[in-house]
């Protein structure tokens, strides 16, 4: 229930609490890692909130969101211990809100806010039984802390949920909402004429696409992605491109080619702009092709956030069997030891070696001139890595091709 402050006074507390208070919430501001990591498995869990954690943009603005929320509450504290803090209407918070509205969610993806309540709660009473063991000044302390805690997120939750609604309302209008309109009924597979779509979005549908997302798991600037995606466009060769505001931090883009870009080329590219990454389908032909190529997009980006990958670019047509190894982490990870064993572990160079014999059909002479390295090198390294594998390559290939294949998407 929301704590009306203009019915009901708000407590006050003894000096002696409010002390505590103070040094409570310095202890919150600094919240170790797994406290961090606990807060965001709680926000994202349950099935109402499903379609967000499958959103790798969605997903990290709820994260940058709920940890922002913890902060805000801890440093209000630390400046007015025990008083009322106002609602978190930060940068944070109202990206995420836009974002949710722009993939066609509603308020209860605020449902993050409530469950990550939960946890932040607590941890708190874990450092309020460590500041004090007075009776008396816990059960003050523990009064008081939820009734902050609670009337925070309630007014949080309000504010946001009005910023929703004006998004919502503001997307109904111009051209844009056609636009956005008209690629969702496409991209779920409905019932839509073909020339009343292209009327909507200024982009024929006849033809080859190749569809790519653009987006900054930071939150980066629009300018960025916009720079990003206009590169992405000349790489693959297109001179116009569809470009759909996807979120904050997120643009989906078609290109009227049937061409992707290589993913060497393209990352060089991008150096100017780090902190964005791009997930590029395969190219298709007309309405179908539009839809396919997108979603092979999608579960491109989906591979990189799971893997959390250093990889700036991911193509469909390259991580295709590597996504689908990795669409379940613990089966994936027991793939990784059972094919690899000790060559999990191993150097760089020799998990390099034996990844670029694979590729080039088991030829130690070819391997060589790949890795620009002398082939008693290679013969070395592949000797090396038999010692390691719990089966021989020789009779392991494709296993092993494919775990490597995986370790080479996969942040170590």
């Amino acid at each position: 229930m929301v704590h009306d402050a203009a019915k009901v006074p708000w407590p006050q507390l003894s000096p002696e609490v409010t002390e505590l208070f103070r040094r409570g919430a310095e202890a919150a501001l600094d919240p170790r890692a797994e406290w961090i990591e606990e807060l965001h498995a709680a926000a994202l869990g349950g099935d109402r909130m499903r379609p967000v954690a499958a959103d790798p943009v969605l997903a990290e603005a709820t994260k940058r969101a709920n940890l922002a929320n913890l902060l805000h509450w801890a440093a209000q504290n630390v400046r007015h211990p025990g008083r009322r803090v106002p609602a978190n209407t930060g940068p944070e918070a109202l990206d995420a809100a836009r974002d949710m509205v722009r993939r066609g969610l509603d308020e209860r993806g605020l449902d993050a806010y409530r469950t990550a309540q939960s946890v932040a709660w607590r941890r708190w009473m874990e450092i309020c039984f460590e500041l004090t063991s007075d009776p008396v000044l816990l059960r003050e302390l523990l009064d008081a802390s939820a009734l902050s805690i609670s009337t925070f997120i309630d007014d949080t939750v309000a504010a946001v949920s009005r910023r929703m609604e004006a998004e919502r309302a503001e997307l109904t209008r111009g051209a844009s909402a056609e636009r956005r309109a008209a690629v969702t009924l496409l991209l779920e597979g409905a019932p839509i004429g073909r020339a009343r779509a292209e009327a909507q979005l200024g982009y024929g549908l006849a033809g080859p696409h190749t569809a790519a997302i653009v987006w900054s798991a930071s939150g980066g600037a629009f300018e960025r992605l916009e720079a990003a995606a206009e590169t992405v466009m000349r790489a693959a060769g297109a001179t116009h491109r569809l470009t759909v505001v996807a979120g904050a931090a997120a643009l989906w883009v078609w290109f009227p080619t049937g061409a992707a870009p290589r993913e060497g080329h393209l990352t060089q590219l991008l150096a100017a702009h780090p902190d964005v990454r791009v997930a590029v389908g395969r190219p298709g032909s007309d309405v179908d092709g539009f839809r396919r190529s997108h979603l092979d997009a999608a579960a491109a980006q989906r591979m990189l956030t799971r893997l959390t990958s250093p990889q700036q670019v991911a193509r469909y047509e390259d991580v295709q069997l590597v996504a689908l190894l990795t669409a379940e982490p613990t089966q994936a990870e027991e793939f990784l030891a059972d094919t690899l064993g000790g060559l999990l572990h191993a150097d760089a160079a020799t998990q390099e070696t034996v990844l670029t014999y694979v590729r080039e059909q088991c030829s130690t002479t070819r391997t060589a001139q790949r890795l620009y390295t002398h082939r008693n090198t290679v013969l070395r390294r592949l000797a090396r890595a038999d010692e390691l594998l719990p089966r021989p390559l020789a009779e392991n290939v494709v296993s092993v091709g494919a775990a490597l294949e995986v370790l080479r998407w996969r942040r170590t």
